[in-house]
């Protein structure tokens, strides 16, 4: 018989193991090595280089700013936890395109 105390997803036993805010860092980790690993299988940048050193801020930058739209938007800890991956894989410019695809330009003429 299932325990309803026991997490029952990856997500839940990730945070019942290594907390919420250390689980939103690793996810956000994984997200911007997901996006630069396809970037340097496009030959668009390299593998291995001080480049990567940009990731570890951008993957906390991005988690932050992800987790404060989630919490606005009342989301539960779980779903947080996945706009975090999907916003930290986006990153800035990522993210800003799909800003102004969906509400168009910041600024109108």
């Amino acid at each position: 018989m299932h325990d309803p105390t026991q997490p029952t997803s990856l997500i839940g036993w990730m945070q019942a193991i290594f907390g919420g805010g250390v689980t939103t860092l690793i996810v956000a980790g994984l997200a911007r090595l997901i996006w630069h690993g396809q970037e340097a299988r496009a030959g668009r940048r390299p593998w291995i280089g001080w480049h990567l050193a940009w990731e570890a801020p951008t993957a906390v930058a991005m988690a932050v700013v992800a987790e404060a739209g989630a919490s606005w938007g009342g989301l539960p800890p779980t779903v947080t936890t996945g706009v975090v991956a999907v916003v930290s894989y986006l990153g800035p410019r990522g993210l800003f395109e799909l800003i102004e695809r969906r509400w168009g330009p910041a600024s109108k003429p």
